[in-house]
């Protein structure tokens, strides 16, 4: 009997089953190539279809915000490429592919090498919204770059002429299919910029398969709409078909048709405007008309035109107390410059040059009396201080003593004063200076004098 404890339910079953599925690395993101079946696009948005192929079958979806992507319109029995991973769908059990990317097959390599591109040029700017240049409101000559045989220039050219007849239209054919489609379409924009007749270029061809729309997808062509001086208009298939030149022009169209009318206002429109600013104008010129010939009334009833000398009057009143105040004022300002002038001659005259001259010697002279003066008495002072300061030296002077029969004693070197009879020996000699002259002695003996040394 088997081990029950091992039952799982359906739901648990079928949870493992989507772990295992999701967990594998190959159906994490997978490419699968079959055809569509069933296909319907839901009211959310959700697209949801069978794949199939001879033998075998699995159903799909991808949601709205991946198919909002896609770069045609999916229909029962296209053949398609389609990129997802693989789960189960729990409540009915069964395992379905959940795309993410899906395109037509046989188109892989032009696929690719589109996403390249547009990956290269947007990477170096030319798809940046700032350097787009804006289409002229009204222009003179439309330049259409198109094949002359589709429907595309018969549209255009149809759309031209029905909403707006003023503008001029220079046709340049060329190939739009093919292998030498991209040089002529770079060719046709090189000579319309050269030439500079046309204001604004419509550049395009009807819808096709990529294969048929892939001169647009060509690199050179796309450069070329980017160095291009006149404004570019894009008109490449239908209005899901997005090309290279779609992203670089200046302004892109769904439809050949719809670049026409992107190209040119509707001459109705105009006419609709103009007939709306005219009758703004008439309302605004009668308002204006109307207030002028009020403004008028008025100004004919108002009393400078009635009774003008009325108006004379009172200015005559003001100009004579104007005349009246200004020879008052330049009476005043007169005595006042005559009283500035008398106080002016009598501060000039109190700074004569001769009287001033007078001044100063005077005070030169008294000055130098007082200097005078003054020197006598400090030298009077001075000679009477040194004539005290003199006696009072001589009074104390050694030789005033030594004229009294005093003398001084020195050493032999007159270095000293001998003072007492310590300071010497027997056999030294000695020199006495008297009041006129020296004596050289040599000290035969010595006597101390006992009473001093006593007192001492």
């Amino acid at each position: 009997m088997q081990n029950r404890d091992k039952v799982l339910s359906v739901k648990d079953l079928t949870r493992y089953i989507k772990m295992k599925l999701e967990g594998d690395s190959v159906l994490k993101d997978v490419w699968v190539r079959g055809e569509l079946s069933n296909f319907t696009h839901h009211s959310s948005g959700h697209m949801y279809f069978t794949l199939k192929d001879a033998d075998s079958r699995i159903k799909s979806i991808m949601f709205a915000s991946n198919n909002q992507r896609l770069g045609f319109i999916p229909r029962d029995g296209a053949k398609v490429i389609a990129r997802g991973n693989i789960s189960v769908f729990e409540r009915d059990g069964q395992y379905q592919m959940y795309v993410t990317q899906m395109q037509p097959d046989g188109i892989g390599s032009l696929y690719l090498a589109f996403e390249q591109l547009k990956k290269k040029l947007g990477d170096e700017g030319l798809f940046a919204a700032p350097r787009k240049r804006p289409i002229p409101k009204f222009p003179r000559t439309v330049g259409v770059i198109t094949s002359p045989t589709g429907a595309a220039v018969r549209d255009i050219l149809t759309t031209l002429q029905r909403r707006y007849p003023a503008a001029q239209v220079l046709l340049y054919p060329v190939l739009v299919q093919g292998a030498q489609a991209a040089p002529s379409i770079v060719r046709a924009i090189e000579v319309m910029n050269r030439h500079g007749e046309a204001d604004v270029l419509i550049v395009g061809r009807g819808g096709g398969s990529l294969e048929e729309l892939w001169a647009f997808n060509e690199e050179i062509v796309a450069r070329s709409i980017h160095a291009s001086a006149i404004p570019v208009i894009s008109a490449v298939g239908h209005e899901t078909d997005f090309t290279i030149a779609d992203f670089v022009a200046d302004l892109r169209a769904a439809t050949p048709t719809a670049a026409a009318e992107l190209a040119v206002p509707h001459i109705m429109e105009l006419k609709q405007h103009i007939a709306h600013l005219s009758q703004r104008l008439v309302k605004g010129v009668s308002s204006q008309l109307s207030v002028r010939r009020e403004r008028l009334h008025r100004l004919q009833k108002s009393p400078a035109l009635t009774q003008p000398q009325r108006q004379l009057q009172e200015p005559a009143q003001r100009l004579d107390r104007m005349k009246e105040q200004l020879v008052f004022r330049l009476r005043q300002r007169l005595s006042a410059a005559r009283e500035s002038s008398m106080r002016l001659d009598r501060k000039l005259a109190s700074h004569n040059p001769k009287q001033q001259l007078g001044y100063a010697k005077k005070r030169v002279e008294a000055t130098r009396h007082q200097l005078l003066q003054s020197m006598q008495a400090v030298f009077k002072e001075t000679r009477h201080r040194y004539v005290s300061q003199l006696r009072q030296l001589d009074a104390l002077s050694p030789l005033k003593v030594m004229q009294r029969g005093y003398s001084l004693v020195y050493d032999d070197q007159e270095k000293r004063i001998i003072k007492s009879v310590s300071q010497i020996q027997p056999g030294d000699r000695v020199k006495i200076r008297l009041t006129d002259g020296k004596l050289n002695c040599h000290v035969w003996g010595m006597e101390e004098n006992l009473d001093e040394q006593r007192e001492g």
